[in-house]
Order: C-alpha cells, then sequence, then structure tokens
C-alpha cells in the first residue's frame, strides 16, 4: 500500500472514533431526555394519596411524606384522620390510599393476627414478608424510633400505692377508672391481651379518644390511660409511665406502608420515603408531638422544620409553611385573638367543607328520595310484605355510623362515593316508613268521595292520596336530612371532607377551636335544613 493509502487510513480512524462519541452522547442524551420525561410523567399521571389515622403523630407523619414527596416533584393528595387501623388498612387494599404510616406491632398483631414475636427486627421482617406475599403491600425500613404503649398513672396515685409495673396496677386496680382508646379495648395486643397476660381487671373502663384522655387524667375523671410513648404531653404534666415489667407489648416500630398500585405506578415514591428512614429518634418525635398537641403549632409548619433539620428540603420555603393551615392546623394568631378571629381566617376553608358537606347530605338524600317514595307508594299498593320490607330498612339504622362506612370501604374505597352510599342508607327508613304510612292513613272520607266520582285508582293516588300524604312525607324527609347533617360529620373517618374533618382533626390535636370550626357550621346547617325542608312541608299542606 502506499504512503498516500496509509495517509487516507490515518485520518478515517479518528473519524470514526468521533462518530462513535457523537452517537453515544447523543444516544445518552436522548435516555436522558426519555428518563425526564418517564419522570414528569410520573409526577402528573396521578397523584399520590397519602393517609393518615385518626391521632396527631399520625397526621404529622403523613404530613411529613406528603411534603416530601411534593419536594421532589410529585403529586400529592391528602387523606387525613382515616378511623381506625381496619379503615386505613382497608383504604390500603382497595388502592384508596397509596401510602400511610404505621407501626410494626400494629401490623403484626390488629393486620395479621399473630402473637407477639421477640426483637424489633423480627417483627419487621414478619410484617415485611407477609404484607408482601399475600396483599403485595409493601413495609419501607423503618423511620428510627418505636412508638410503643405507654400505660401512665398520676404520679401521686403512683407513690401512695406503689404502682410502678403493669403488674403492680394489675394487683391495685379493681377500685381504679380506666380511659382506654376505642382500639385499645378490643386488640389482642391491648385490653384483652392485658387481663390475660397480667390478669388485669379495673372497676371501670371508659372509651376515651387519644386527644382527651392526658385531660381526663389530669381532672381525675380516670385513674389510668393507655398512651404512647411518643406522646409530646408525656412530660407536660406529672404522670408516671408503668414498666411493661413482662415484656407483654411487642415493638411498634414507625415505617411508611405502601399500597401495591402505587409501588409500579409511581415507583420513585419507594426511595423518595426510603430517605426518611432511620432518621427519626424517640426524643425529636416526641418535641415535634409536644409542638402540635401541647402548643398548637402549625401541623404543617412541625412538618416542614423537622424535613429541613434533617436535612430532606430546603429551608427557603419555611415562611411560606408557617403561614399555612390545613384541617390538621391550628393558627397561632388566630389563637391570640379570640374565636371569632380564628373562625374568620378559615372563612375560606369553612366554605369548602360547608359546600362539600352539603353535596354529601343533598346527594344521598335525593337517592333516597327517589328510591324510598316510589316504594313506599308500591308498598301501600300491595299490603302484603310491606311491614317486613321497612323493617329491613330500618335495621340499617341499628348499624352505627362508623360501621357501616367502613362496610362500603372494600367496594367502593374512600372518599365521597361510599360517603354518600351509607347517608343514602341511613336516609331510607323514615322517608320510606312516613310515604307508606301517609299514604295509607290519608283521609277515607275524602278518597271514599274521589271513588264515587268515578276516578280511577291512579287518578286518587295522584290527585287525592298524594296530596294529603304530602306533608307525612315530606316530615320524613326532613327527618331523614337532619340526621344526615349530623352523620355526614363521621365521614371524614374515611376521607370523604365536609365539615367532619376540622372536627376529627381538633379531636386529635386537642384544638378546641379547630373542633368548633366544624362543629358550629355543622349546626348552623342543621337548623338551616330544617327550617328550610320546614318552610317545603308547609307548603305540601293541602289548603282548607
Amino acid at each position: 500500500m502506499s504512503s498516500r493509502g496509509f495517509g487516507l487510513v490515518r485520518r478515517r480512524v479518528p473519524l470514526a472514533r468521533w462518530l462513535l462519541i457523537g452517537s453515544t452522547l447523543c444516544g445518552s442524551a436522548a435516555e436522558a431526555c426519555a428518563q425526564s420525561r418517564d419522570a414528569a410523567t410520573e409526577a402528573q399521571s396521578r397523584p399520590v394519596v397519602v393517609a393518615s389515622k385518626a391521632f396527631g403523630e399520625s397526621y404529622l407523619l403523613g404530613e411529613m411524606f406528603a411534603q416530601l414527596l411534593e419536594d421532589r416533584g410529585l403529586t400529592v393528595r391528602r387523606s387525613p384522620g382515616l378511623g381506625s387501623t381496619e379503615v386505613i388498612f382497608q383504604a390500603l387494599l382497595a388502592d384508596a390510599v397509596d401510602v400511610y404510616p404505621e407501626y410494626t406491632g400494629t401490623g403484626l398483631l390488629a393486620v395479621l393476627g399473630e402473637p407477639p414475636l421477640g426483637t424489633p427486627r423480627e417483627v419487621y421482617r414478619r410484617v415485611y414478608s407477609q404484607f408482601l406475599d399475600r396483599w403485595g403491600i409493601r413495609w419501607l425500613p423503618p423511620l428510627g424510633f418505636e412508638n410503643t404503649y405507654a400505660m401512665s398513672v398520676p404520679r401521686q396515685l403512683s407513690e401512695e400505692r406503689g404502682i410502678r409495673t403493669i403488674s403492680d396496677l394489675a394487683r391495685e386496680g379493681a377500685d381504679l377508672v380506666a380511659g382506654f382508646s376505642p382500639d385499645f379495648l378490643g386488640r389482642e395486643d391491648g385490653l384483652p391481651g392485658l387481663r390475660q397476660a397480667y390478669g388485669l381487671e379495673l372497676s371501670q373502663v371508659r372509651s376515651l379518644l387519644q386527644a382527651i384522655k392526658y385531660t381526663a387524667l389530669i381532672d381525675g375523671s380516670v385513674d389510668v390511660i393507655d398512651g404512647y410513648s411518643t406522646d409530646g404531653r408525656l412530660a407536660e404534666a406529672d404522670f408516671v409511665v408503668l414498666d411493661d415489667d413482662l415484656g407483654f407489648f411487642p415493638p411498634y416500630e414507625a415505617a411508611a406502608v405502601l399500597g401495591a398500585a402505587v409501588q409500579f405506578e409511581v415507583p420513585s415514591v419507594v426511595p423518595i420515603l426510603t430517605e426518611l428512614s432511620g432518621l427519626l429518634d424517640v426524643e425529636m418525635v416526641r418535641g415535634l408531638n409536644r409542638r402540635v398537641e401541647a402548643e398548637g403549632a402549625p401541623l404543617e409548619a412541625v412538618a416542614r422544620d423537622a424535613l429541613i433539620a434533617l436535612d430532606l428540603i430546603a429551608s427557603e420555603q419555611t415562611a411560606e409553611s408557617e403561614n399555612q393551615s390545613d384541617a390538621g392546623a391550628t393558627s397561632t394568631e388566630s389563637d391570640r385573638n379570640g374565636l371569632l378571629a380564628f373562625l374568620w381566617a378559615r372563612r375560606d376553608v369553612i366554605a369548602a367543607q360547608t359546600s362539600r358537606h352539603l353535596f354529601l347530605v343533598a346527594s344521598s338524600l335525593v337517592a333516597a328520595i327517589l328510591l324510598a317514595v316510589p316504594t313506599g307508594l308500591l308498598l301501600e299498593r300491595a299490603r302484603r310484605g310491606a311491614e317486613g320490607v321497612i323493617r329491613a330498612a330500618g335495621l340499617i339504622q341499628t348499624l352505627p355510623s362508623i360501621a357501616l362506612l367502613a362496610f362500603t370501604i372494600p367496594l367502593l374505597g374512600v372518599g365521597v362515593l361510599p360517603a354518600v352510599v351509607a347517608l343514602f342508607l341511613y336516609s331510607l327508613f323514615p322517608i320510606l316508613r312516613n310515604t307508606f304510612t301517609g299514604v295509607r292513613d290519608a283521609d277515607p272520607s275524602a278518597t271514599d268521595s274521589a271513588s264515587a266520582l268515578g276516578m280511577t285508582e291512579l287518578q286518587v293516588l295522584r290527585h287525592v292520596r298524594l296530596p294529603l300524604a304530602a306533608p307525612v312525607i315530606m316530615a320524613g324527609i326532613r327527618t331523614a336530612a337532619v340526621i344526615n347533617v349530623g352523620t355526614a360529620t363521621l365521614a371524614a373517618f374515611i376521607g370523604a371532607g365536609g365539615l367532619g374533618d376540622p372536627i376529627v382533626s381538633g379531636l386529635a390535636l386537642a384544638d378546641t377551636r379547630l373542633i368548633l370550626s366544624g362543629a358550629i357550621p355543622a349546626a348552623v346547617l342543621a337548623v338551616a335544613v330544617d327550617l328550610g325542608l320546614g318552610w317545603a312541608e308547609r307548603g305540601c299542606s293541602p289548603r282548607i
């Protein structure tokens, strides 16, 4: 080959290398763009639903999850204050919520129904494997702290009667009054298990919400309560936490629990929330809880401050977060200015909650009217078996509201739909009963006269019996509407919103004004609905 040929080869080799490098860079850039588009698509595909139970620490952890996800670019929808472990777990199974904070001991005993194991690691491994195998639900690594049950008594009682352990409580408990949370009363890691393990028998046991148990202990209404080891109020008053000397309570490590769908639909949730794992300790969480529960600091600000202290988010937005308030937050400014100022500051939130509440009531009531009134008319014509059908509808009224709401979750998830269905079922009985009774008992002389004039049965029903029965039917509708206004506040326990949200949040955070910001509008709405339907009832009365 000539020297000229060798020169051509030498020139072609660098050119090929440049082409190879260029194609590689273009491929990398295209891949990066694709990943960026995938991330953007993931963030916009659907919101991540972050839920919590109805107590302060769960609200706080849920808000920390939500803010961390938002800081990483994901869209988040909050569903705080779901009623119980059963409710929130059913919502997770139904993919109605995507993530919530849970405790390993609760997962082991309350969900899996298994006896307590030994070490925290063993419990975590058990719940991790069983939840994943059975339901595809994933436990992320624990957050770094354990929140076990803490049985507490006043220090004076402890010193007078030598009560320092749960065994001491079992010995002295025959004349003591206990205030326990509803969950604790029924769970195997609660009172039933304590009775078996310690032989604990008490004079009286009252069901108390977590937020008011410490108040009851301070004022002497109860002698012993179940609390949590990270409760912010443990250091607020003179309490003694009893030693679990038999090691009854299993480990309760806090962790994020993810539903099956979100792991595949929004996979970045897993590494984002894993950033929190191992970073929280008992003292830090107790201090955060104290700020929320005892000092009335805004929940959003406390959660953001915690994430900033952990170097998980930047601090530029702190001032903005302190000016925000949600259903679970209290306003320090309005605290100083009184209830009216607090309500005025929340007027937009209250208006939105009232609108949602009215929607829940109106939609369920209209659906019940459309079914119950025609059914009542048909039953009046058939007569046979009518009382049986009406009594069957009446049985629904005997179901506790929160239980009926919980029953709808496996079928309908959480949110507005199950709430409307439950309220619809509660509305049926008074409307059905009054429709049947009103038409059946319409003035016999008037109906006989109409028949004597040659009117058909349908004409008699339309022009005589229905007008005479209209006030009675309206009375049933009026009763159902007022009941629904009150019952709809419980819809907050399944994430349906409305005026129950501030009531549930206020109970969890021991914030009276937050409770009143839901209770007062609900009472006003009930009176307004009753007056409006009362006016309609009078308008339906036949003119004499």
